[in-house]
Parts: C-alpha cells; structure tokens; sequence
C-alpha cells in the first residue's frame, strides 16, 4: 500500500472509532418516527460499498489494477489534508448532535433541534463531511473504480436524502426548523 491509500484507512478507521460508540447507545432509544424507504437502504448499502468495500478490495488484492490513474504528488497530500477535514467534520458532527443521530431518517422521543456547535454554521455537517470524504477517495485511491465509487453514490443520494430529512425536520420542529434554515447554510456556512 503507498502512503495515500494508508492515510484513507486509517481515515475510515476514525470514522469507525467515532461512530461505534453512538451506534450503540442509539440502538437503545425509541423512535416516535422512522421513515426507512427501500430506496434508502439500497443507497446506504451502495455507500458502503463504495466507501468500503471496493477500497478494500482495491488495497488487498490486484482486481482493480486496470483502472489505475496517477495524480502528481500535491494531489494526493490534497486528498489527505480532504480527508483530515472529513473526519474533523465528522468528529464535530457527532460530538454537538450526540444521540440526535441516526444513519436513517428518524426521530428519537426525546428529539431536539441541535442548533449549536458545528450545526450553528451548517445544518449538514455529515453530508459537509461525507463531499469532503468523496473528493478525498478520488485523490487519495487513484483507481477509476474505487476512488471514484463514494461519489458517484453519494452525489443522487445527497439530493434525495436531503430533501426527505428536511421535510421530517419541518413536521417534527415547524417555524423553529424554517427559522434555523433562513439563517443557517446547508454544506456552506451563510455569508
């Protein structure tokens, strides 16, 4: 493994130590709501392949070494320094929203609006992390597959995802919710 694809897993490692302790404690809180489509789970699953598993499989063995690409070396201490800022953003992400999180659209009982923090810059850290991650991967995994895998993914999920989550947002917190969205960016901080 060259340095690059090193920085990536030790990267998605972060991510895995950061989010397991979260999961955890989320399995046992009750949900007023879930609204899971197929839709969904079939592009969390493509996400996963495409963040994991094709990055695994493009480290650990030869398969995919017809569709390697070659960058100059700024681009890929670029996909490093990405990726450090995804997974700080990431970090942030989960420390402010605590128990708030889930990997679906749900809201928990005890659900609060989280407008602090991180979230008092952006309403979407996560997706904010997750554009920074895919850009990363491209630069960072220097194949046509699995360095370009999360992005393609991860660009119609971002658009489906965000309008549903929003919505559930508006029903579940009203005014309080539109208020937050006026003054506050999506990915990018308002000016």
């Amino acid at each position: 493994m060259d340095i690059y694809t090193i920085v990536f897993f030790l990267a998605m490692l972060a991510e895995i130590v950061i989010r397991a302790p979260l999961n955890q404690k989320r399995k046992a809180e009750k949900m007023s709501e879930r609204r899971v489509t197929g839709q969904e789970k079939w592009f969390l699953f493509l996400l996963w392949i495409g963040m994991f598993i094709l990055p695994i499989i493009y480290a650990a063995t030869d398969w995919l070494d017809f569709a390697r690409y070659q960058l100059p070396a700024w681009a890929g201490w670029t996909g490093g320094a990405l990726i450090a800022g995804a997974v700080i953003v990431f970090w942030r992400a989960h420390a402010d929203l605590g128990l708030n999180w889930s990997p679906t659209l749900e809201i928990r009982e005890k659900h609060e609006l989280i407008t602090r923090g991180i979230y008092g810059v952006i309403r979407h850290p996560m997706y904010a992390s997750q554009w920074l991650w895919s850009a990363a991967q491209a630069l960072l995994l220097q194949n046509w597959i699995a360095g370009l895998a999360s992005l393609a993914v991860f660009i119609p999920f971002y658009f489906l995802r965000v309008k549903a989550e929003e919505q559930l947002m508006l029903e579940q917190f009203g005014d309080q919710y539109r208020s937050y969205m006026e003054k506050v960016g999506a990915v990018f901080p308002k000016l």
